[in-house]
């Protein structure tokens, strides 16, 4: 005799909303661990930074910009092509992190494969 068990729907629920959640958080990381990173480098007071904050208001030449960028790469194990970041707020680096992030993420897994 055979029996079937037949399982709610709400199963595949609970594993969609977490997902969800993770992303979110990923996205906060990026910005909380940029606000780290200017902290440590740069003796910033932490409550000064937020997305709209411009690199010119906390007086960052591009010298500085550039000794950041390797701060930056090793942290998010991520190459930032020097002539791809142009950037003027704390915001423009969380998205072009993430671009890069999303964007190596996807061609180290193409060359796995």
């Amino acid at each position: 005799m055979w029996q079937i068990y037949i399982f709610p729907t709400t199963f595949k629920h609970e594993f969609s909303e977490p997902r969800l959640m993770l992303e979110k958080t990923v996205m906060s990381t990026t910005l909380e661990r940029l606000k780290q990173l200017f902290v440590a480098k740069f003796d910033t007071n932490i409550e000064e930074l937020n997305t709209t904050t411009t690199l010119e208001y906390l007086g960052l030449d591009s010298l500085d910009m550039v000794d950041f960028l390797f701060d930056i790469e090793n942290e998010f194990e991520i190459k930032i092509p020097d002539q791809e970041f142009r950037v003027r707020t704390i915001q423009e680096i969380v998205d072009a992190v993430d671009r890069f992030i999303s964007e190596q993420r996807v061609g180290w897994s193409s060359d796995k494969q």
